[in-house]
């Protein structure tokens, strides 16, 4: 897979950084989403809300030195957020999650289809 392809996301939490490789088609959307679920996090009541990264920056490319650290694959990072999201549904009672998570699964299905593509033509 040619790096040019994909572009690389900064994530913070609290003082841990996270990379994630995103196909650079959809790295605006990661973004967006990041900025969409930071916006509606505090509206959440269900214990267990998840606590989210703040998208810092983005890279053409990359090459981490630290050995602490690694780049998470940009759909592994989707389906986990998916996941933490989904966990909520039996207990969110105030807040619409399925607007959340519609928003989540909708990048995940755009991912599964590329990374689907980009194996055909390999």
């Amino acid at each position: 897979m040619s790096t040019s392809k994909m572009k690389y996301a900064l994530l913070k939490l609290n003082d841990q950084l996270e990379f994630v490789e995103m196909p650079a088609t959809h790295m605006y959307q990661l973004g967006a989403l990041n900025q969409r679920l930071h916006k509606e996090l505090d509206k959440l009541t269900a214990p267990g809300a998840p606590v989210l990264p703040v998208f810092i920056a983005e890279f053409d490319g990359i090459e981490i030195v630290h050995p602490g650290y690694e780049v998470q694959h940009g759909l592994e990072y989707i389906n986990a957020l998916e996941r933490s999201f989904a966990a909520l549904l039996e207990q969110e009672k105030q807040y619409p999650l399925i607007s959340l998570l519609t928003e989540i699964r909708a990048l995940q299905a755009q991912l599964e289809q590329w990374y689907e593509e980009e194996e055909e033509l390999a």
